[in-house]
Formats: structure tokens, sequence, C-alpha cells
């Protein structure tokens, strides 16, 4: 069943009393245009939408219906046409690229659907080269890298390279990657897209200990509607606009 932009799933995380949640993400009126042989094409009309701390908010809908356009726009690597993203009290949507990008280094996670790994690096080089990107001091590198390799139930696979990993156990070291450099958003896209139905609940489970270990919000792009009953929130995109 379609979910609409106000309803809510309720989650133990939502019984929290209203005020320990604050707004992480606020995005108001975006609109997003790119010009296609001389005339415009609308990929978002209008969204609206909150991101509250210690979220698992998902971004529903089918290919083509501007799920990964939003989420491009809510980490900054794309901007919108109009409207504004607050992101923890700042205008993202006004910064320089330059700032944007500090912003996403230090506060920000991604994950992506072909899971990003570096092939000839093990387990734990991935994740130290996102420790090494974040500018983080190489003293800090061994716990944290063992610490979020546990954290997603690899520590007996962190020398293994890419290849000598299974679909699922390479996401995995992908989210670990994602949350090392302790980010406040996590953003994911299509991560259980090329996963079978047991691993694709094994991932949301990783999710759902992240939240509650990391303290993070996680927005994701999913069209799988199986997964749906984990969420906070789902928003229903059709066309360009929620549902």
């Amino acid at each position: 069943m379609a979910i609409s932009q106000g309803e809510e799933q309720t989650t133990e995380a939502q019984l929290e009393p209203a005020e320990e949640r604050r707004n992480l993400l606020t995005v108001t009126d975006v609109e997003r245009t790119f010009q296609v042989g001389g005339s415009p094409l609308h990929v978002l009309k209008g969204i609206r939408m909150e991101l509250k701390e210690r979220q698992l908010v998902m971004l529903r809908g089918r290919s083509g219906s501007g799920k990964t356009t939003l989420l491009n726009c809510l980490g900054g690597l794309d901007t919108p046409s109009k409207g504004e993203i607050m992101f923890n009290g700042m205008p993202f949507h006004t910064m320089s690229d330059d700032k944007r990008t500090l912003v996403r280094r230090k506060h920000m996670g991604f994950i992506f659907q072909a899971f990003a790994l570096m092939p000839l690096l093990s387990a734990r080089e991935n994740v130290e080269l996102s420790l090494r990107m974040a500018g983080v001091p190489r003293a800090q590198w061994k716990d944290r890298v063992t610490q979020c390799l546990e954290l997603v139930g690899l520590e007996r696979r962190m020398s293994h390279r890419p290849f000598e990993l299974s679909g699922g156990e390479q996401q995995r070291v992908a989210i670990a990657k994602a949350i090392a450099h302790k980010p406040m958003l996590l953003l994911a896209d299509e991560p259980t897209a090329e996963l079978d139905t047991g691993m694709s609940a094994q991932i949301m489970a990783v999710f759902q200990n992240i939240i509650r270990t990391e303290q993070v919000t996680i927005c994701m792009t999913t069209h799988d509607p199986t997964i749906l009953e984990v969420a906070d929130r789902v928003y229903e995109m059709v066309d360009g606009k929620f549902i």
C-alpha cells in the first residue's frame, strides 16, 4: 500500500519523546529542471520533506520517478533549480561547491548500488581509505576500522578483497566505509537492488543497528516493497512529486 507524504509508519524509535529528535534536514519546495535538447525536463516538482535525527527514511518509486535526483540534491552532489535545503541548520542549497564538499566529507556518508569499493584493496583498506579522505588522524584508523567492520558483521573478513566477498558482504563493507568518519547523515541509493531477499533483510538489519549505535540518520531510495516495514517514514515518489 502506498504511503502518502504526510503519513508515517510507527516504530519503536518513534515512541521517543518528540523533543529529543530534531530536524537534521529540511527540504522546502525543491525543483530540479534539466535542459534536454533545448527543452526543459522537470525532474523534481515542489518537493517538501523532513529528516529527523536517528530515522530510517525511504524514498520509494519506480525508475525515473526522480528519487535518485532528489538524493543527489540532499547530498549536495547536485543543486536544486528552485527551493531550499537546510542541513544541520546550514543553507546547503546556496553553498559553494567547495563548502558543500567539506560538509559532505565531514558530516555525510554515501552508499551506492554498485558498492563503489576499490577492487585491489582489502575490506580493512577500503574503510581506511574513507578515514584518510575525511582527514581522520592515522592513530585512530585501526580501532575505528575494526569497530565499523565488526558492526556490520565482517570481523572475520577484514583481509578479504571485494572479489573474495559475496554481494551482501561487499555492501556491508560499503556501509562500514560510509560510517567510518562518523557522519550525521547516510545517503544510500538502491542499496539492496543487487541483492536477494535474504541479503536485503540482512542489510536492513545492519541499517537499524547502526542507527542505534552510531546515532546516524539514513535516507535511502528503493523500489523494493518488501523492506518498507522497517522504515520510520516512507515518501512515495511518482513523476517528480510525492503522493
